[in-house]
């Protein structure tokens, strides 16, 4: 079944469950929303990946240029001699470090980079208020600020400095490094243009009727935040009901999961709302992002610039049986020569999350390899 429907199907399953008010404008001081649904926090630590025992984890936090602070977790391998290649890493979008791009950056350490995940401004343990709001604008700011502290470690090469991403973040990694000559190299992993998916659906069903309807549905909801002073949680993904009308939900996933349920809303929940991938910080694990999230993604195309990335190049990783492949095919397509195509058989969306028995390490190492040389 199509993402479309795979929202519609949220939004008639009564997801919408009634959340804790969000605080007052100005009032929103915590580190995360933290609402916490019916998965379990793993007993890693919290974290969803064991950590490699040849690999050392640090808890960091840096600056980006608007001066949010961002958090992350620096790994380095712990016989490393010399100035080693580093990668930035982020995603999936609503995810935190103690997920996916946790585990990438402890299998790329366990291979001799230096790994920083992070969790993007608004989000997880980072700054920035009000909570869980996305902007495609400074969290692509997040990964040069990610490559400054990066270039400041005395054991990394900055002259070798590359990005990983997974799912959303990936958009925003890909833009960051065609403005950023200092990213070497870019890989992706389960690519989604979050602009994209934003302002036009999910490959691109929405018509211009429906698109106006969802700008306007963004406009009423400025006024609603700003005369009850809170900023709701609705979809950032907008979904249309049976009569055609906006029908957004509070939380991005069930609490439960739908007999019924599609493919795509059970490879998600089984991920975030599971103890294989929950974690009390994510917010695709217990609720929404801010109501009015789609607004910055209308107005901020990523991959307008993406021819800039040559002589540079990219590797997008994405599975063959993935309801989002066709975002990676086509900027594969736009820019022929700088971005290759890797296509895993057998893996959807999500197994490139996690399912280190279906991502091709092998192939990513080999090729950070080659490029960051």
């Amino acid at each position: 079944m199509q993402r479309r429907k795979a929202l519609g199907l949220i939004a008639a399953t009564g997801a919408a469950a009634t959340l804790p008010a969000v605080p007052a404008f100005g009032a929103d001081k915590g580190q995360s929303a933290g609402i916490t649904g019916s998965g379990k926090p793993s007993a890693k630590g919290g974290y969803t990946f064991t950590q490699d025992k040849n690999v050392k984890r640090t808890s960091v936090r840096f600056k980006n240029r608007y001066g949010f602070t961002v958090a992350g977790d620096l790994y380095v391998p712990k016989n490393a001699r010399g100035k080693l290649p580093a990668l930035v890493l982020s995603g999936p979008f609503g995810a935190v470090t103690e997920q996916s791009s946790g585990l990438y950056a402890n299998e790329f350490a366990r291979c001799g980079y230096v790994t920083l995940a992070f969790d993007p401004s608004f989000t997880g343990e980072s700054g920035g208020t009000p909570r869980d709001v996305a902007s495609p604008d400074i969290y692509t700011e997040d990964f040069s600020a990610a490559v400054d502290f990066l270039g400041l470690q005395r054991n990394v090469d900055r002259e070798r400095i590359g990005a990983q991403a997974v799912c959303g973040l990936s958009g925003m990694a890909l833009t960051a490094a065609a403005a950023d000559s200092r990213i070497k190299a870019v890989a992706t992993a389960s690519m989604y243009d979050m602009s994209r998916s934003m302002s036009r659906g999910h490959q691109d069903f929405y018509t211009r009727e429906q698109r106006q309807k969802v700008v306007d549905h963004l406009s009423r909801q400025r006024w609603i935040d700003a005369e009850n002073g809170t900023y709701a949680r609705l979809s950032h993904e907008v979904p249309f009901d049976e009569a055609g009308n906006v029908a957004p939900t509070n939380r991005i996933l069930p609490q439960t999961l739908p007999a019924d349920a599609d493919p795509v809303t059970t490879a998600f929940f089984d991920y975030y709302r599971t103890e294989r991938g929950y974690h009390p910080r994510s917010i695709n694990s217990n609720t929404a992002w801010t109501a009015t999230t789609p607004m910055s993604f209308f107005g901020f195309p990523l991959m307008a610039n993406i021819d800039l990335l040559a002589p540079r190049k990219a590797l997008l990783v994405a599975g063959a049986d993935a309801h989002s492949l066709y975002y990676s095919q086509d900027v594969a397509a736009q820019v022929p020569g700088t971005v290759d195509l890797l296509i895993v058989p057998g893996a959807d969306h999500v197994d490139l999350y996690d399912r280190k028995d279906l991502i091709p390490f092998d192939k990513l190492d080999e090729f950070f390899t080659k490029n960051l040389a």
